[in-house]
């Protein structure tokens, strides 16, 4: 019996007793069903028996977990309203702070600041399988399209407790190879959200070969569960296109005449657990896994997605680009070719100019690499010709750079400064025609963008 199993079991012995202290007997069952959520929650905060706290966090979360979509809305709701800050203990403790801010007072105010919900929480983490069910639990709320100030709130503290309880501490990172149990693979399988992969088959051609890896974290709350996976492909040299990493027919080589490591898909798996990251920590992990088993491994490189390019460009540029209307237009070897001369330097517009308002790069992957240490190093045009690829980046792809050596300055030059660093070839295309030439805001030099984008296309192809 694993680790895990048996603190699970443990956890479940606990609790039936507990369940027997609380609910046994007829008229005790008839009483516990009466009792609302809201009670049952209000107990569970005033419990101090370790099984009875146990018993209760189950049979909430047991309740939850039958509840249909407006009954489990209405909880969430119940949470924010009824599980906030005890008001006038924090009145006090505000009241004692401005008067003595001392280190006891400033203790009683964080203490009164905390919303009971946060509490009731921890103590609901106590069920068994309590950590899957409350990730499911903000799972929920994520998807509600409730997005009022109580929304967010509650989900503040969903995402504090749960930047504690998945420190990276407590992270166990695995391999993942045709040998993994059949039920893991599975879950690969679904939660792969780069390249989908089709089945089985397809599934060991990602992890059978020697020159392929794959790695994934996993929690001990969730011990068969992977939290963040990450495919890897060992090859000769930089790839420009998933083609080169995925196709049937493509050349095979040894682990050990690998040079170059590419991170060609990275997918969290858990919806309960976005914006809780722990991609930076798994390619860190990765790459030294890598060093010290492949010593001869020289370039680290990801071969990535541009979720926003085209969103951001339909929105940047409206009626322009009209080549790209036709979905065969790749095909049209001069189209592809004048297509290739505008997007490039737009594309890379997108990635050194533009910002969200709080000053970040605008496409999500971005941020996450650049975030993370990596440069901006090639941008591949027509990459990836899958139909989710061709909506959301016309084909585009991005090679980021992970040198060792620059990780920290990269990092601190973009969290200080602002500055997306990229190598020399992405910031040449800059300043190729006047399509780089603008603040950020849309205007391109004295001459509109259309007229800029329909000369140098020709029109374009209806």
């Amino acid at each position: 019996m694993s680790e895990a199993s048996f603190f699970t079991d443990m956890l479940q012995s606990i609790t039936d007793r507990g369940r027997q202290l609380l609910f046994s007997g007829a008229r005790a069952t008839q009483v516990a069903a009466k009792v609302d959520l809201q009670t049952l929650c209000e107990m569970l905060l005033s419990s101090r028996g370790e099984a009875s706290g146990m018993a209760l966090a189950a049979e909430i979360l047991d309740r939850w977990g039958a509840l249909e979509s407006e009954g489990a809305q209405k909880f969430l709701l119940m949470l924010h309203e009824k599980f906030g800050p005890d008001t006038t203990k924090l009145d006090q403790a505000i009241d004692k702070y401005r008067a003595d801010k001392s280190s006891a007072a400033i203790i009683a105010l964080h203490q009164a600041a905390e919303p009971r919900r946060q509490e009731l929480l921890r103590r609901l983490n106590h069920a068994p399988n309590g950590t899957a069910k409350l990730v499911r639990m903000r799972q929920q709320l994520l998807a509600s399209k409730d997005q009022s100030a109580g929304y967010h709130a509650l989900d503040a503290d969903f995402t504090h407790l749960f930047g504690s309880w998945f420190n990276r501490g407590f992270l166990t990172l695995r391999p993942i190879d045709w040998t993994t149990p059949a039920y893991i693979l599975e879950k690969i399988i679904k939660y792969e959200a780069v390249h989908e992969i089709a089945g089985w088959e397809e599934l060991r051609r990602r992890l059978a070969p020697a020159d392929r890896r794959c790695f994934a974290f996993f929690h001990p709350r969730l011990a068969d569960e992977p939290l963040v996976f990450v495919e890897v492909a060992l090859t000769r040299s930089v790839p420009r296109a998933i083609g080169d990493v995925l196709d049937e027919g493509r050349e095979q080589i040894n682990a050990d005449e690998a040079t170059t490591a590419v991170f060609y898909s990275i997918s969290n798996c858990q919806d309960g657990l976005r914006g809780i990251s722990f991609g930076n920590f798994l390619i860190k992990q990765v790459v030294e896994d890598l060093r010290r088993d492949l010593p001869g491994l020289k370039n680290f490189v990801t071969l990535s997605p541009v979720p926003g390019f085209a969103r951001w460009l339909a929105k940047a540029r409206p009626e322009t680009l009209t080549a790209l209307d036709d979905p065969n237009w790749p095909d049209d070897k001069k189209t592809a070719i004048a297509v290739e001369r505008v997007l490039l330097p737009l594309a890379a517009r997108y990635f050194l100019v533009e910002r969200t308002p709080e000053g970040r790069p605008v496409d999500p992957v971005a941020r996450f690499h650049l975030g993370n240490g990596a440069r901006l190093e090639i941008l591949n045009f027509l990459g990836d010709r899958s139909s989710k690829a061709m909506q959301q980046a016309h084909g585009l792809m991005v090679n980021y750079l992970y040198k060792l050596d620059d990780i920290v300055a990269n990092h601190e030059a973009l969290a200080q400064r602002g500055e997306v660093i990229a190598s020399p070839a992405v910031k040449s295309l800059l300043n190729q025609n006047d399509e780089g030439r603008s603040g950020g805001n849309g205007q391109q030099g004295s001459r509109p963008f259309a007229q800029i984008v329909n000369s140098t296309l020709g029109g374009g192809r209806k």
